[in-house]
């Protein structure tokens, strides 16, 4: 197989992995609401200690939390950097439910598969600020020294999760058999 034909299977599986949550509308309700929680997780993790006071007062301050917290993404990375969030929210919630489907549909067994989306978590946990998970275990310093602000580090974990999503593709189908037939 070329070069090319493995480009252009990778990009059909992504096709096909992006447009699964859209089959139908218990995918579609299920991509809105994780994807959104993933964008509100990532938005209130770019100020923790502010989260955390305004909401320890009560859940009331959560839309004036989002609302401020996502000005200050803007006004601090611009519009790439809150459509970095935006983006890494969305890709997220595609992961999320097609790797819930394929546990469904194939089980344990594709645990496997399942754990090829970690490192993008890792890498790239908080897309906002670049630290992430990798914050939580002690090197949100040595991100901090990273060229633009961690930028390629977020673009590194995004991209990752393109290849997880490429690598699996649709997760009703087996990708073998659709090798097999080409």
């Amino acid at each position: 197989m070329s070069t090319r034909d493995s480009i252009e299977r990778f990009l059909r599986n992504l096709a096909a992995a992006v447009s699964y949550p859209f089959e139908s509308w218990r995918g579609t309700i299920g991509l809105v609401i994780v994807s959104l929680a993933i964008y509100v997780l990532l938005i209130l993790s770019t100020m923790p200690a502010f989260s955390l006071q305004l909401l320890g007062d009560g859940l009331h301050w959560l839309d004036y939390a989002l609302v401020s917290l996502t000005e200050t993404v803007y006004r601090t990375d611009g519009p790439s950097g809150l459509a970095l969030v935006v983006l890494y929210a969305l890709l997220s919630g595609i992961a999320i439910v097609n790797a819930v489907a394929q546990l469904r549909v194939v089980g344990l067994s594709s645990l496997a598969d399942v754990s090829g989306v970690l490192p993008g978590f890792l890498a790239s946990g908080c897309a906002s600020c670049g630290a992430g998970l990798l914050g939580f275990l002690g090197f949100a310093g040595g991100v901090a020294v990273l060229p633009f602000d961690g930028a390629l580090l977020r673009v590194g974990g995004l991209l990752l999760l393109l290849f997880f999503l490429g690598r699996t593709g649709h997760p009703e189908r087996c990708s073998f058999a659709m090798e097999a037939a080409e």
